[in-house]
């Protein structure tokens, strides 16, 4: 297959494209380069048949000739990202989504791959929440998606043929490294500074998915017949990866000696609580089988911030953190307002 890429330069994108090219696809990126330069280490080989930069917000649709599927990744991919300006985040995730979807189906591009999100769930005493389980979405981020599950919905049909994967909360190594998701953010506080301290009791229950696993959930997906997984929500995950926070705070203490953990009394100020099942997966997909745990993940997370010396400050800098590194290209004034570059040059060149 031709396959766009949306986002291919982020967290997710930098893991799943090289995979989709060892599957014989030819891809072609798009990304508007926001966190291109945020690298942990260098990328290994070349995997695109070519790369464009670009607000997806504009994506110009000359692009989508000849593809036979998107995958589509690029939105403000994070809670404190989306909650920054609602506003914007209609515009990026759902308004812009509305408009690539509608494109893609007058260019006849058959498969579109929609990076959802257990997240919207939001909150839920129910345990093993299946895909026909009410959503609940508790951000401007989970509504973002909940309302492009819908349009999507709303245009599939013989001809466009969507599917939204609900990824459960990603982590893992990747060139490009997010150190604000949950396994990630833990194991980075453990390593650099030897004290994992959460501001709640912990308790919470949160899925776990490796960012290699999600991009195996989407070269299934493409791999799959059309009719298995036209216009369906699919759960990515596995039920022995669904843990409490504190629990995965006692796995990096595990890992990394002589860290201390501690708790806050009471429950966060993040209100989100929920514990999903993935039989959908297993039934539609028999080809995902996911590889790693959190266990297997932290102990690959500690040895790469060692080959690659993290410090302290690093931690905590902008290159790893999403908010922070479009806060520091707005005080820059490399981007305005909108996200948008001020400098049409700058695209790609953060």
């Amino acid at each position: 297959m031709r396959v766009l890429v949306t986002g291919n330069l982020g967290y997710v994108g930098s893991v799943m494209t090289p995979m989709l090219a060892e599957r014989g696809h030819e891809v072609i990126g798009h990304d508007t380069g926001y966190f291109r330069d945020c690298l942990l280490y260098p990328p290994s080989g070349t995997h695109l048949a070519a790369q464009h930069f670009g607000d997806i917000r504009e994506l110009d649709p000359a692009l989508l000739d000849g593809v036979d599927a998107i995958v589509h990744l690029a939105a403000l991919s994070n809670d404190p990202m989306g909650e920054l300006d609602p506003g914007l985040t209609q515009k990026i995730n759902t308004d812009a989504t509305r408009r690539l979807a509608t494109l893609a189906k007058e260019k006849r591009v058959e498969r579109f791959v929609f990076a959802s999100s257990c997240s919207i769930y939001g909150a839920s005493e129910e345990t093993a929440l299946t895909e026909d389980a009410p959503m609940n979405p508790l951000t401007a981020y989970a509504r973002s998606k909940v309302d492009v599950e819908n349009l999507l919905g709303e245009i599939a049909d013989d001809e466009f043929s969507p599917t939204f994967l609900r990824n459960a909360t990603a982590y893992g190594l990747s060139p490009r490294p997010r150190l604000d998701v949950a396994v990630n953010n833990l194991t980075g506080w453990g390593f650099a500074t030897g004290k994992v301290k959460l501001l709640s009791d912990g308790r919470a229950w949160r899925p776990m998915v490796h960012v290699a696993d999600m991009g195996l959930a989407v070269c299934e997906t493409l791999a799959a017949p059309r009719e298995r997984v036209h216009n369906l929500a699919i759960n990515v995950g596995d039920e022995a990866e669904n843990y409490q926070i504190r629990t995965v705070a006692e796995i990096v203490a595990e890992t990394i000696p002589d860290t201390e953990v501690t708790f806050a009394e009471g429950a966060s100020a993040d209100s989100r609580t929920y514990n999903v099942s993935f039989a959908r997966i297993r039934s539609l997909l028999p080809g995902f089988r996911p590889r790693w745990t959190v266990r297997k993940g932290v102990a690959e997370l500690v040895n790469a911030f060692s080959e690659h010396q993290l410090t302290d400050e690093m931690f905590r800098s902008r290159l790893f953190i999403r908010l922070k590194q479009l806060q520091y290209l707005m005080s820059e004034n490399r981007l305005d307002k909108e996200l948008r570059w001020i400098s049409k040059g700058l695209a790609g060149k953060a």
